[in-house]
């Protein structure tokens, strides 16, 4: 297995997706259910490589991703070659940005002494997926960009 097998209730959600998927292999309802009682690990094989399907197709579309955590916001652009990053910090200890009002007292204070912006760029390795796959373990979520194109423009301003 590449990546993680879904949860059961990612599998109850792609239901439809996992019946075309044992179609695909000629695989019946009554042979699956077949299957399930006399061949768990060959069931539980099946869900591996469903699994690695659904995530490869959701990481082959992710450009952007999001971790946030009290006094970091670590805001990532990937593309086919580069992983770039965003990374802000917050130098309060009594702030925490995960809050309605954290956040608020971030984009109050954003070009304040309190708050630290940086970027970098890195390449991507062999397989762009994987580092993708990674960054999400660690608490990332995939996004459409718009805190990374925000935080982009006033970069450029400074």
């Amino acid at each position: 297995m590449k990546y993680a097998r879904l949860t059961k209730e990612q599998l109850d959600e792609l239901h439809p997706e996992f019946i075309n998927f044992l179609a695909s292999q000629s695989i019946t309802a009554e042979e699956w259910a077949e299957i399930k009682e006399n061949k768990p690990q060959l069931a539980e094989d099946e869900l591996d490589v469903f699994s690695d399907l659904v995530w490869e197709g959701v990481l082959n579309q992710a450009n952007f991703l999001e971790h946030i955590s009290k006094q970091q916001l670590f805001l990532f652009h990937i593309d086919d070659t580069q992983m770039r990053l965003i990374g802000i910090k917050v130098k309060n200890d009594a702030i925490n940005i995960t809050t309605k009002e954290g956040y608020a007292w971030l984009q109050d204070n954003l070009l304040k002494e309190d708050v630290e912006i940086y970027s970098s760029t890195k390449a991507i390795s062999e397989d762009r997926n994987k580092d993708i796959f990674a960054l999400i373990q660690q608490g990332a979520n995939i996004t459409k960009g718009e805190l990374f194109q925000y935080f982009e423009r006033i970069i450029e301003v400074d």
